[in-house]
């Protein structure tokens, strides 16, 4: 896993771009038409052909996430990325799935300084993740993997494998 870095989510300009950010994404949740698609789609770093974002998708700023072709979103996607996101290509993202890059220090003296640590978030080709499964900073899921609904992801996963469960344990390989 990658070590993470330190990231002030509250200095002024982060403020003000995640403000910006959030009431895009309002925008888009309030009417998911294809203006609004596409003006939410020019916050982030890549937009691959035949992305479907579905109603309620929520993010901080848009401009470290990058999704691959025909990435689908279902409702209520949450991805937090003070740190950069990387969706592959065909990847399948299921309702309610948060895919988070920011943590916070567990020293509570170092806690105070309201500091965030933020480590990327990986996601390879044709993944699926299930409904409300928790990506947490610093995964990497590799292609052709699938994530059962409900598990909540800490480690990495190894491509072709089926994960499940909280934590998230190797179930099985796949194909």
């Amino acid at each position: 896993m990658v070590e993470p870095t330190l990231f002030n989510s509250l200095e002024p300009e982060n403020r003000r771009k995640r403000q910006a950010t959030h009431e895009m994404c309002r925008q888009f949740n309030r009417a998911p038409s294809k203006g609004h698609l596409k003006k939410l789609s020019c916050l982030f770093n890549k937009f691959g052909e035949h992305l479907i974002i579905e109603q309620g998708f929520h993010c901080d700023y848009g401009d470290k996430i990058s999704f691959g072709d025909r990435v689908f979103l279902n409702v209520n996607c949450t991805l937090l990325d003070g740190a950069e996101i990387n969706i592959g290509d065909d990847a399948l993202i299921g309702p309610n799935v948060q895919i988070l890059t920011v943590n916070h220090p567990t020293n509570s003296t170092v806690r105070l300084d309201k500091t965030n640590l933020v480590t990327p978030v990986i996601i390879g080709n044709n993944v699926w993740i299930g409904a409300g499964a928790i990506i947490l900073p610093g995964v990497s899921i590799a292609d052709d993997s699938v994530i059962a609904a409900g598990s909540v992801v800490t480690n990495n996963v190894a491509k072709n494998t089926l994960v499940a469960g909280n934590p998230a344990k190797f179930v099985k390989p796949l194909n």
